[in-house]
């Protein structure tokens, strides 16, 4: 019966299906399947999803509605997860944006995705973000990495801006920062003080895993 559920929750998302996501995680929750099993299915699914984009045989919008299943689902597991008071498996967690006066979202959402697939905790703020609305999500997350995007280059110098308001405000030290985007550089990300830089999303991914260490 639980493989069953976990199943059943596991093909919801790789149908990018966010209604069944959401039903068969509160499911898997009635059944008495612990969290750490049910986030280890569903980031087994988003993994398939990111490795069949890797390869070319799945493209942008079957990564969009794998993420889609996988944000439906994952908000029943962490009130769980505190219901419980109990800890969760994970690689890492992630707070990630488009920076202000910028709008392009693929990117940002790709790397995202991958990120899950790489087993990490990701809060997406959405794109055209401020330095302030970066700082509140490492304040309110406190994520081990932050991950900006800027594809234009007018928009570029607005990662400086945020990581020197993290300075400012004390708060640099607590977080590994990591840019992409189209308009940026590895020389660029070296002058801003960034942590980390790739250009694609899947090597974004793997980027994240070895500022953890991993």
């Amino acid at each position: 019966m639980s493989r069953d559920v976990l199943n059943s929750l596991r093909q919801a998302i790789l149908d990018y299906d966010p209604d069944a996501a959401s039903e068969w995680a509160t499911k898997a929750i009635d059944a008495g399947l612990a969290p750490n099993d049910i986030l280890a299915t569903m980031t087994d699914a988003i993994r398939q999803i990111g490795e069949g984009f890797n390869k070319g045989d799945l493209f942008l919008p079957d990564l969009v509605g794998g993420a889609d299943a996988m944000s439906a689902a994952t908000p029943i597991i962490e009130e769980e997860v505190q219901r419980l008071g109990t800890h969760t498996d994970k690689t890492g967690t992630v707070v990630i944006g488009t920076v202000f006066g910028d709008i392009h979202t693929i990117g940002k959402t790709m790397v995202a995705t991958l990120l899950q697939a790489e087993g990490f905790t990701v809060h997406d703020i959405g794109i055209n973000v401020t330095a302030d609305q970066f700082l509140d999500g490492v304040r309110k997350y406190k994520p081990d990495i932050l991950a900006m995007s800027a594809l234009m280059t007018m928009t570029a110098p607005e990662q400086r801006r945020v990581i020197e308001r993290l300075k400012d405000e004390g708060l640099r030290d607590s977080v590994r920062i990591m840019v992409g985007g189209g308009a940026l550089t590895q020389e660029f990300a070296d002058s801003i003080g960034a942590d980390g830089y790739d250009p694609t999303a899947p090597g974004a991914a793997k980027l994240a895993r070895k500022l953890m260490g991993r």
